[in-house]
Parts: structure tokens; C-alpha cells; sequence
């Protein structure tokens, strides 16, 4: 069963442990907050609600903002019914 309840921004302040990622549009990538580990991190959190999806097959620009992570989610779960 996916949940389809998950707060991408929490998840990433978890994660990077930095409030930055509540701001609206900001670059996770560029601004270091989404580094390598954290990029693993978030897969397996994603796992975690039965969300399976391929690094190698995701575009890394999709992961650059919270926006683009959540239409990321958004698009699997309709593709994931």
C-alpha cells in the first residue's frame, strides 16, 4: 500500500537537517543541501512509503526543488495505482 501522505519538505529537513528547504523554489542541488547521501537517504525514505523509484532513470533536474520531488511522487502514483 503507498501513502500517499508524505511531506516532502519535512522528509527533507529530516534529512539536511537545515530549515532551507521550506523555502519556496529553492535549488536543494546548487545549494548543497541535497548532496549524495542525502539523494540516498531520500530514495530509501521514499521505499519506506512504497515508493520505488530508479536514481538512474529520474532526471536529477526533477529532484532540484520540493515542487519537483513532489511532482516527481505525483506522477508515479498516478503511473502506481
Amino acid at each position: 500500500m503507498i501513502d500517499t501522505k508524505i511531506d516532502i519538505s519535512k522528509l527533507l529537513y529530516e534529512l539536511c537537517e537545515d530549515s532551507a528547504v521550506y523555502e519556496k523554489g529553492i535549488d536543494l542541488i546548487d545549494s548543497g543541501l541535497l548532496d549524495s547521501y542525502a539523494f540516498i537517504e531520500l530514495f530509501s525514505r521514499l521505499e519506506d512509503y512504497g515508493i520505488n523509484l530508479q536514481p538512474t532513470r529520474i532526471d536529477r533536474n526533477q529532484l532540484r526543488t520540493v515542487e519537483g520531488i513532489e511532482k516527481l511522487i505525483h506522477d508515479y502514483l498516478k503511473e502506481n495505482k
